[in-house]
């Protein structure tokens, strides 16, 4: 590890331990407010607390599983040319400080998952095992590698129902699942256009080629808008302000906003999907065109 690496991750005021928790990377925790928001229900005290709640929770279960790949992946991840900037890939934070400190969010993720309910606990627990097993073994396997990792975007989506006892939609969970599977054969595409020859670094990446992977985002893709649009039409109600038909109006920013992400992966920037979204200002744009057709038509009557 080279002196340059040490001394440009030591630049940064937040400290190792938390940076190593990757608190940037909690924002795909946000999925967990999608089936409370779906229902109509998310303004509902009890539902907003227990949504509130299985953030944090999926928060410190994901903290747990960073910490434990990085133990595992630091000699790989010093060859990477981004990940050998994480604290312990740097030598800034050590592999017996992090697993304590895995250990330690697992226990809280755990103990605010049965508090709040039996079965925000039992997704957790679900989350960790197959993400532990990724990290160990599964991540070397085309195909499973990609399952795994869509799984954990779909048990976030499915943990803010369970956490407050609301019933998924057969299309809602068609959504979660196919747009899972979206972001995380995008984030494979972009990763593989980014490092070209150096993907090695990645050992999943060997098995795949840039046309398979654009086949898979843009499959899911297309799978994502007709599951969506039949969600919104199930949803369109005679009642709806001003007999306005506002939720299958939201099909169109939705639309165009997949569009728009397709082109970050695309043009290999979707590596970091938590990125895009903090940084892509029209993407911004068309995610709020698309949450007030969407909000007026579940929550006004």
């Amino acid at each position: 590890m080279s002196e340059n690496v040490l001394v440009q991750a030591k630049k940064s005021p937040v400290p190792a331990w938390l940076r190593a928790m990757r608190p940037k990377q909690w924002v795909k925790n946000i999925l967990v407010f999608a089936a409370p928001v779906a229902a109509g229900a998310l303004f509902d005290p009890r539902v907003l607390v227990n949504t509130l709640w299985a953030f944090l929770a999926f928060s410190l279960i994901s903290a747990s599983i960073y910490l434990i790949n990085d133990v595992r992946d630091v000699e790989a991840d010093r060859l990477h040319p981004k990940k050998r900037f994480r604290p312990i890939a740097a030598g800034e934070l050590g592999s017996t400080p992090a697993i304590v400190l895995a250990a330690v969010t697992m226990a809280a993720s755990f103990g605010i998952g049965f508090w709040v309910a039996p079965l925000l606990g039992i997704t957790l627990a679900i989350y960790w095992v197959l993400q532990v097993g990724y990290s160990m073994f599964l991540k070397h396997q085309p195909i499973i590698d990609l399952a795994m990792v869509a799984a954990g975007f779909l048990l976030r989506a499915v943990a803010g129902g369970v956490a407050s006892g609301i019933e998924l939609s057969q299309w809602f969970l068609l959504v979660a699942c196919f747009g899972s599977l979206y972001m995380v054969a995008g984030k494979r595409y972009s990763e593989m256009k980014e490092l070209g020859s150096e993907a090695g670094t990645r050992a999943s990446l060997e098995r795949y080629s840039l046309s398979y992977l654009r086949f898979v985002w843009a499959i899911s893709c297309s799978i994502v808008i007709m599951s969506y649009s039949l969600w919104t039409f199930e949803q369109a109600r005679e009642e709806q302000l001003w007999g306005v038909p506002w939720t299958t109006i939201s099909i169109v920013p939705f639309t165009l906003a997949l569009l728009r992400y397709a082109m970050d992966i695309d043009a290999g920037n979707a590596g970091e999907p938590e990125d895009v979204v903090l940084n892509d200002r029209v993407l911004q744009a068309l995610a709020v065109l698309w949450l007030i057709p969407l909000g007026v038509g579940i929550f006004l009557p």
